[in-house]
């Protein structure tokens, strides 16, 4: 029996039409069999307007690694009060199509377009324990969140993203 696994310009525009169905606005394809993997591995299909709330992967052995493979997608990096120290600009067979983020690194991703990115990242995933999310940036969910959204989109490096000192609050 074949038990290999085949990923396909079919399953991404599904996976497209399911985030832009989501209230979330992205949707996942698991590639690994459980949450308790070793190592996590998906497909992710991102709309423009899904926010993806500024974090880190606080474990010393969770780094996180992107590969954009229809679209592209921004991914900002901050310091700890929400200063924009670095953006990367990743493109589907463009100049950079991947990254990998060591752990405690803030960082956050916005796209213009719809796109789809392969994560993957150390297992196994506990939802409790596996993000630490800025204080300065709103909760998912918050009125605030369409505006700061706004303000990833436009920050360039040297921007501060902070909306305790913006007049998001």
């Amino acid at each position: 029996m074949d038990n290999t696994k085949y990923f396909d310009k079919a399953l991404f525009s599904e996976l497209k039409q399911k985030a832009a169905e989501s209230a979330r606005r992205r949707a996942n394809f698991n590639v690994h069999k459980s949450y308790a993997d070793m190592v996590q591995r998906l497909f992710i299909a991102m709309m423009p307007d899904s926010y993806v709330r500024p974090h880190q992967h606080v474990q010393p052995h969770k780094w996180e690694f992107f590969m954009v493979v229809e679209g592209e997608l921004d991914i900002l990096f901050f310091d700890d009060e929400g200063l924009v120290k670095n953006k990367v600009t990743l493109t589907a067979n463009g100049a950079t199509s991947g990254i990998e983020i060591p752990p405690n690194t803030w960082h956050a991703t916005v796209c213009h377009r719809p796109v789809v990115f392969m994560e993957v990242k150390q297992g196994p995933y506990e939802v409790t324990d596996d993000k630490g999310f800025a204080s300065w940036s709103p909760q998912e969910g918050s009125d605030l969140v369409p505006r700061f959204l706004a303000m990833l989109k436009r920050a360039e490096v040297g921007s501060e993203v902070n909306c305790l000192n913006s007049s998001l609050s």
